[in-house]
């Protein structure tokens, strides 16, 4: 059908997590955006819920977000992340494009033959990401807050790094990012002021720097947001679908 504008759908695995400047981006790129809250929040303490998720095959595309737990844990794979992983390889085998952000792309490693463990250097502020595809990741600062990593499901390119983990990596019409291109400074006074286990101190850094070198690279950031979204929609999203 002509005319109809392409669909994605963003999983907000927890209620914090939104897709914020990433939706904006897609937004700018043609699409109709849909968001699907999967952990309620007033289940954050408590996550492991059973979740009824939509039907993958509604959508053009599918972008889980991030989430504060590991995705490994095992009552959460028992529950809603085993039932999200049957959603997301749905969704492969139906040829809808996925796009994962921090626990998002933890979750798509774990989903197709990878494995995500602990860092031995956890990673929270801004980092310099280097680049083999900067057609589709570009290179730059990009602001990252996660204690895990993973290792690349079989078939899968590494596409960017740091000296402490993989960055990102695609596989098939896949992408799975370990940092978070959607971070605003509004999305981020909210993860600061929810900072419970104070994660930022315990990285040498404090709420009022972050905040201040994230409005600082907003100008920079935002043209790289929208060159994330065209190189996931020109080289990942427009690879010819499985027959």
């Amino acid at each position: 059908m002509t005319g109809v504008a392409p669909k994605v759908l963003f999983l907000r695995n927890e209620h914090m997590a939104t897709e914020a400047l990433l939706g904006e981006a897609f937004t700018d790129s043609g699409f109709d955006v849909e968001h699907f809250q999967v952990v309620p929040p007033d289940q954050v303490d408590s996550p492991a819920v059973e979740v009824a998720f939509p039907d993958p095959t509604a959508y053009d595309v599918i972008v889980p977000l991030g989430a504060r737990w590991p995705v490994y844990d095992p009552a959460l794979r028992e529950t809603w992340v085993g039932a999200e992983m049957a959603l997301l390889r749905d969704a492969a085998d139906a040829g809808v494009a996925l796009l994962g952000v921090c626990f998002g792309g933890q979750l798509l490693a774990q989903t197709f033959g990878g494995s995500v463990a602990r860092s031995p250097r956890p990673e929270i502020g801004w980092y310099d990401v280097l680049s083999d595809r900067p057609d589709i990741v570009p290179n730059g600062p990009w602001f990252q807050w996660h204690f895990d990593r993973w290792t690349l499901p079989p078939g899968a390119t590494e596409l960017a790094r740091t000296p402490n983990a993989s960055q990102a990596f695609v596989l098939g019409r896949a992408l799975g990012l370990q940092f978070h291109p959607e971070i605003d400074t509004d999305l981020l006074r909210g993860w600061l002021a929810d900072d419970r286990d104070g994660d930022v101190a315990a990285a040498g850094l404090d709420h009022d720097q972050l905040l201040a070198r994230t409005t600082d690279l907003a100008g920079d950031v935002a043209p790289r947001i929208r060159a994330l979204v065209s190189g996931f929609v020109t080289h990942v999203v427009g690879t010819s679908r499985p027959s």
